[in-house]
């Protein structure tokens, strides 16, 4: 028979490990899908404006030598800044402020999961889920650290957190609803 599930100081339930895997996965999916739509028109349209440039047929029937740096290179590079930082935008508002609002995003929703401090005298503010998802990005740019950080809830006992979890003072319950 298993052990009941440990509860947290205000009497909830901790998620489990493969409920918070699931709904990391659909929030990496919306996240995704929210990103190609982004992505495919900017790319369409880079190559609308560049190629022109790039294929560049002389008259004498020659094709010119492009500059590819001037003519692809730095427009590119300024369509990713652009994309990277209305993603940053995006993944502010779905990750800090969808958090803030209900304590969960749409991955948590539908598995049922919700955000809450681990103090049950506080409540979840904005601040605590921005350093929530700042910690998350940021672990994520070290190669592996991402992984740890996720993996981190397997062995933390008793209140099962990641990395994230515990620079913000917060665990993951099952909730009803």
């Amino acid at each position: 028979m298993a052990p009941p599930p440990t509860l947290t100081p205000g009497g909830q339930p901790l998620a489990s490990f493969s409920d918070r895997l699931l709904a990391t996965l659909i929030d990496t999916g919306v996240f995704l899908a929210i990103g190609m739509v982004l992505a495919i028109p900017a790319v369409i349209i880079l190559l609308a404006v560049t190629l022109p440039d790039l294929i560049h047929v002389q008259a004498d029937g020659t094709i010119g030598q492009p500059d590819v740096l001037h003519d692809f290179l730095l427009p590119f590079l300024w369509m990713e800044l652009v994309v990277l930082a209305i993603s940053l935008a995006i993944g502010w508002v779905y990750y800090v402020e969808m958090m803030f609002r209900t304590g969960q995003t749409f991955g948590k929703k539908s598995m049922k999961l919700r955000i809450v401090p681990l103090d049950p005298t506080h409540t979840l503010d904005r601040w605590t889920a921005a350093k929530r998802y700042l910690v998350q990005q940021s672990v994520g740019l070290v190669p592996g650290l991402g992984y740890l950080d996720g993996l981190w809830q397997l062995w933390d006992k008793p209140w099962q957190q990641c990395i994230h979890d515990k620079a913000a003072g917060t665990v993951v319950v099952k909730v009803a609803s």
